[in-house]
This record gives structure tokens, C-alpha cells and sequence, in this order.
């Protein structure tokens, strides 16, 4: 185990606060992404141990796939996730689930699946903000492009709650309509930006991955 692995405890201590969560949809937050991705996930895989059936991961690109393979806080996430990246579908016991990415190419399969069978969702998202069209190619055709901007912004999580009886979402600085936010007291609140005075960073420079 990591020495930066989340306690047993305390990873316990997250899932069960998700499990006495009744609200149908759920956003975490914090600022600590690898954390709150280990306690979301090992949650949807308990809760695919007691309700069998189709459960989707969505995250935000393969970058952040990546990351999430290697920071994850506990290695039984990390594992399953690498298991999942390819072919992007994996049976647990009962249950399958089922990896994409903010890009409707990738939705093929998911959108394919019985709705009925369909039974959680977990959507990652980084710090990056950007409008749900720049996740497509700039070589899409014109009538693509204007559909994609007729979108609201938060289309890769809103289309999930429509159709997924359980959501969580995991975005730093974000506000989705409907949908309750968790907060985890093991975890520290911490200002949006901790620099000292005079000390300036790029814009495109992505605060996640200095984390923990």
C-alpha cells in the first residue's frame, strides 16, 4: 500500500456517508480529486454488489483516465481502473461496468445499454472550464458544431441524470442544478489558490496535478 493510500477507516468512513446519502444525485466538491475518485468508486462497486446491473463511468478525457490509474488512494481502484481502461467494459460478480469520456464517440456503447438495466454513474471531471463543444474535434461539421454549442455546458453529466437513478459527480468549482452536494470532514478545505504574494502561474496550468 502507498503511505498516501487513504486509511481502511477512513476509506469506509466515505462509502458509508454515500450509502446514508438517500438523494438520487450527488456532487462532491473538495478540491481533493484522487480521493473523492477512490471513495465514489469503491461506493458504485458496493452498490454493485447489491443491486446487479449496467454502471457507467464517465470521465473527462484519457489524460485524466490516466491519472486517475496512478493516483487513485487505493490500489484496488487503481487496479480496477487499469483493468477498465481497455476494452472499457469489465464484469464485476453481477454486474458490468462500462467507461467513457465527455465525447459523444465514445458514447456508443453506453447509449446502447436497456435503461432499465442501468443502475449508477460516476462522472469525473478535471479543474479545466470549457464549453461542452471543445471536447470534440475542430474538424467537425458546421451543423455538429451548432448543435454541440445549442448544449448546455454540463451535458456530459445533465444527459446521465435523465436516464441513471444514482449520480455522483466529481468537479471542483462547479454547480449543478438538482443535485446535493457531500462534503467529507477528512477532508481539509483548502483556498483555491495557496500562493504566496507576488507568485503568479500559468493559466492552462492544471492545479490537479500538483495535488497531494
Amino acid at each position: 500500500m502507498s503511505y498516501r493510500d487513504l486509511s481502511k477507516e477512513v476509506l469506509y468512513e466515505g462509502v458509508k456517508t454515500l450509502v446514508d446519502t438517500e438523494t438520487a444525485h450527488i456532487h462532491l466538491p473538495q478540491q481533493k480529486l484522487y480521493t473523492l475518485f477512490s471513495i465514489g468508486f469503491q461506493y458504485l462497486l458496493y452498490k454493485s454488489t447489491k443491486e446487479a446491473g449496467h454502471y457507467i463511468i464517465r470521465v473527462e478525457d484519457s489524460y485524466l483516465l490516466d491519472k486517475l490509474q496512478k493516483k487513485s488512494k487505493d490500489q484496488s481502484t487503481r487496479r480496477f481502473m487499469q483493468s477498465l481502461a481497455l476494452p472499457r467494459k469489465l464484469k464485476y460478480g453481477g454486474s458490468v461496468f462500462h467507461l467513457d469520456f465527455f465525447n459523444f464517440s465514445t458514447w456508443a456503447n453506453t447509449n446502447e445499454l436497456p435503461k432499465d438495466k442501468i443502475k449508477g454513474a460516476l462522472v469525473v471531471k478535471n479543474a479545466t472550464k470549457k464549453p461542452f463543444g471543445e471536447y470534440f474535434a475542430d474538424d467537425e461539421d458546421e451543423q455538429l458544431k451548432a448543435m454541440l454549442d445549442s448544449l448546455p455546458s454540463d451535458y456530459y453529466y445533465s444527459s446521465l441524470m435523465q436516464v441513471v437513478p444514482k449520480t455522483i459527480v466529481i468537479a471542483y468549482d462547479e454547480n449543478y442544478e438538482g443535485v446535493e452536494s457531500v462534503r467529507f470532514p477528512f477532508i481539509k478545505e483548502e483556498p483555491k489558490e495557496k500562493l504566496s504574494r507576488g507568485v503568479n502561474i500559468a493559466s492552462d496550468v492544471n492545479l490537479d496535478d500538483l495535488e497531494e
